[in-house]
């Protein structure tokens, strides 16, 4: 038969992922890789930067400035540490729980920003000060006129816009595409 393998045929390959699981695949690299890159600059700011004068990056438009934040988005909610925490172990349930259902390529990236950027934030609540599930999120970068963010908060934004874009083109996490 034309493209069936003949017995001993070395040219498919053996190991091939189904796609569903190279979505998954696809997800969690995109998680480590956010995860990683936040982790590693808030230890560079906190051993660098943390106790000192702000780094001006472009005049007074953008400065790195170590910042606590123990609230959630733009510093609300500072009494409500161990909701935000909860919330984002939620977050993480429920992309893992989806994952299993994801075949799309585009929703494997935007949950895969959330992800990281979700564990993140929720690893400086977990173990930074003043303790377990109460711990303040390092905040470094300043634009003027607007709230100190990392890098976790810009993977989740840039998720959830992704999310947005894809849901406004009807295409679901399943690669299903439905027109309403």
């Amino acid at each position: 038969m034309i493209g069936t393998p003949e017995v001993g045929d070395d040219t498919q390959p053996e190991l091939a992922l189904p796609k569903g699981r190279r979505r998954i695949v696809a997800l969690l690299v995109v998680a480590v890789l956010a995860y990683l890159l936040d982790l590693g600059s808030k230890m560079l700011v906190v051993a660098k930067l943390e106790h000192q004068a702000p780094i001006e990056i472009i005049g007074d438009l953008l400065k790195f400035e170590a910042v606590r934040n123990p609230g959630a988005a733009f510093g609300f909610g500072e009494a409500f540490t161990i909701i935000f925490t909860c919330i984002a172990a939620g977050v993480i349930v429920v992309i893992v729980r989806l994952a299993r259902k994801l075949y799309s390529l585009p929703w494997a990236i935007a949950l895969g920003l959330l992800l990281g950027g979700a564990l993140g934030n929720l690893t400086d609540r977990i173990f930074r000060s003043p303790g377990v599930f109460r711990g303040a999120v390092v905040d470094f970068i300043a634009p003027a006129h607007f709230a100190v963010f990392n890098l976790a908060d810009s993977a989740i934004v840039c998720g959830g816009i992704l999310i947005v874009l894809l849901s406004f083109k009807g295409l679901d996490p399943d690669g299903t595409v439905h027109k309403d």
